[in-house]
């Protein structure tokens, strides 16, 4: 998961940092007795540059690596397909930007309203949705069968933005194999940190499951999560968001060894009209909100 799960460890950092307060608390492997750094955990009060760290100060290692996820049951998976711990349930993390990042997320979001302006006939959106596509088109060797099973499909997310962007401003982050959309405004200068600035400043999130969902789940952001049937969102997911998930016998699957029909089942059962009820429902909901507080202004 990369991101995603530097983000879901910085809970347990926090719950450790409270019990060790004089302690320098790093993330890493205690097996190997090293530790690893990680953009998520800049500016982060509760976790220690591993880089950096104070000699005469006692040091506390969480042992958290790619080898220990606490989602996964290692025991039952296989060397084909993992096997998921269900007692596992995922806590928000916690992000902390710098002002320069707060700063530069403003720029872009004013850049991007002044796209709109421009590409739009309405005087401004109905709302600001932070995009992502699961980057990697599907042909890319780069694309792992992993990856493919929980994709949603190209197809899938270009119907989608066809049908949003009249109306909604869409904000995307970007790499050297991101699929690109038109409608999407996209600005190069991004890396997932300042990327995950821009989604503060957003009114939603739409994506798959992954390091950008949670960040929507560290920043409290409302989200419509695409899981198929690769993995449970009761597990790994957050309640505040709408995760749309493919009940069905064989989910959620956990291969990533093989291309999975199962998932592929899962495309075809999430729909863009899904997603699409999903982001009218967000908006009905939004709306009312505003109106009960505007009447209460009043």
């Amino acid at each position: 998961m990369g991101y995603g799960d530097d983000l879901l460890v910085t809970k347990i950092a926090a719950s450790e940092k409270k019990k060790y307060p004089n302690r320098q608390i790093v993330i890493g492997n205690i097996k190997k007795n090293n530790a690893s750094h990680s953009i998520v955990y800049d500016n982060n009060p509760n976790i220690a540059d591993c880089r950096k760290l104070d000699k005469n100060k006692p040091i506390h290692l969480i042992d958290y690596h790619p080898e220990n996820r606490p989602y996964i049951d290692y025991k039952k998976s296989t060397n084909k397909k993992y096997i998921w711990n269900s007692n596992y349930k995922a806590i928000p993390g916690e992000l902390f930007f710098s002002n320069e990042e707060i700063d530069n997320a403003k720029k872009i979001i004013n850049d991007a309203n002044k796209y709109w302006k421009i590409k739009n006939k309405l005087s401004k959106p109905l709302g600001t949705i932070f995009l992502e596509t699961n980057s990697i088109k599907i042909e890319h060797k780069n694309f792992s069968i992993k990856h493919k099973n929980k994709s949603w499909g190209e197809n899938n997310w270009i119907d989608l933005v066809n049908q949003l962007k009249d109306n909604y401003l869409l904000i995307s982050s970007v790499h050297q194999y991101s699929l690109k959309i038109e409608g999407v405004y996209i600005s190069d200068s991004m890396d997932f940190r300042l990327a995950s600035s821009i989604m503060n400043l957003c009114d939603i999130y739409l994506g798959p499951e992954g390091g950008f969902s949670h960040v929507a789940g560290a920043l409290g952001k409302k989200a419509v999560v695409y899981y198929g049937g690769w993995i449970d969102p009761k597990i790994i997911g957050y309640s505040f968001h709408e995760n749309l998930y493919y009940e069905h016998p064989s989910s959620p699957c956990g291969l990533y060894r093989d291309i999975c029909n199962h998932c592929d089942e899962a495309r075809k059962s999430i729909t863009v009209k899904t997603f699409m009820d999903s982001i009218n429902l967000w908006q009905r909901i939004n709306s009312s909100f505003m109106e009960f507080f505007r009447g209460k202004n009043v």
